[in-house]
């Protein structure tokens, strides 16, 4: 972990320890099951808290989570890992439970269409019982993506979206927007506390080097010497949230009074297109890779910037972060990753 990230990461933990309208609800130590917690944003999720001094059981089938990014984790004796897929019932003890399993980039969500639907809508299923029983909050993690390939700029809350029910993509839109209904249906019927995350794209460290989205794939590319792929003419636009930030936002949200049940986008409003963030990789890594393009995928949606006017009035959030910094201590991790699999390749031959 780099200086700059550990320097970052400090800060957004103080941010949560001294912010006095969580202090209520951190007074004392709570049991909090992460689903998905060995996952890219799990990950950085269950560190958080514990070093908030709460007791962590992370869940996970190890799909697209690594152990490796939460090894270090189990030198807290209040750290626990449970391999498990949440398709399937579970019964833990919980105060809290942070629903963040599923598979988020599209390679990967892609391969298994109707798992990754079963993920989102029985797993969300089986993670709301388990609220009931325990009377305990619960948090999903929602994304952007339920906006479709939205016709208004920027994206507020109440959008209800353009989504194609049955393209390549609509396993995981629909499976989101499916998981909201569940969530706001056991508000209604069962009083739960719920709060819904609505993520826009985020990048940092504990990526997976084949993720498939476009931070990841622009960075590896590039400390590889590889050509940057670019799907379409690049105009069309994103927005860059690090992990730190969109972290603390996590914690601010579940922190927030239980009246607090709307949807929150929690993103980076700052906008720049995929041509310019291939660009700024390449500078930033002295990297000799070309850039080439390739048709756009169906459903590929073409704006994508977060209206955060909600998280800012509610939560007191906004993102810290400048793309640059964060594509700094992002560039750090994935070439100390790829060095040490080279060198893991290199003993074993």
């Amino acid at each position: 972990m780099g200086e700059l990230y550990k320097t970052r990461f400090r800060s957004a933990v103080t941010s949560v320890q001294n912010d006095t309208r969580l202090l209520s609800r951190n007074e004392a130590p709570r049991r909090i099951l992460v689903a998905g917690g060995a996952g890219f944003l799990g990950s950085h999720l269950c560190e958080i808290l514990l070093r908030a001094g709460h007791k962590v059981i992370c869940v996970d089938n190890f799909s697209t989570g690594l152990r490796r990014n939460v090894r270090h984790l189990t030198r807290f004796d209040t750290f626990s890992i449970v391999s498990h897929d949440i398709i399937e019932p579970i019964d833990l003890l919980v105060d809290e439970i942070y629903n963040l399993a599923c598979p988020a980039s599209p390679p990967h969500y892609q391969a298994d269409p109707i798992h990754t639907m079963k993920t989102s809508v029985f797993g969300s299923l089986n993670l709301l019982e388990l609220a009931v029983r325990h009377n305990a909050r619960i948090f999903q993690a929602s994304t952007s993506e339920i906006y479709g390939d939205p016709h208004i700029h920027p994206q507020v809350e109440s959008y209800w979206g353009n989504v194609n029910s049955f393209g390549p993509r609509s396993c995981y839109d629909e499976g989101k927007r499916c998981a909201e209904t569940l969530f706001f249906d056991f508000h209604k019927k069962y009083g739960l506390e719920i709060k819904i995350a609505r993520i826009f794209n985020t990048y940092g460290p504990h990526m997976r080097p084949d993720d498939g989205r476009v931070v990841s794939n622009f960075i590896v590319q590039a400390l590889k010497g590889e050509d940057i792929t670019i799907y379409g003419d690049g105009s069309q636009t994103r927005s860059f949230c690090f992990v730190d930030d969109l972290i603390d936002g996590f914690v601010r949200l579940m922190g927030a009074a239980p009246s607090f049940d709307s949807p929150v986008n929690l993103g980076n409003p700052g906008e720049f297109t995929i041509g310019e963030l291939a660009e700024q990789v390449i500078e930033m890594t002295g990297s000799s890779s070309k850039i080439v393009h390739y048709p756009l995928p169906v459903d590929d949606p073409r704006q994508r910037r977060p209206d955060i006017s909600l998280a800012r009035r509610a939560l007191d959030w906004q993102p810290k972060v400048p793309l640059s910094v964060g594509l700094k201590e992002t560039i750090l991790y994935f070439d100390r990753l790829l060095a040490q699999t080279n060198q893991d390749l290199v003993e074993v031959a």
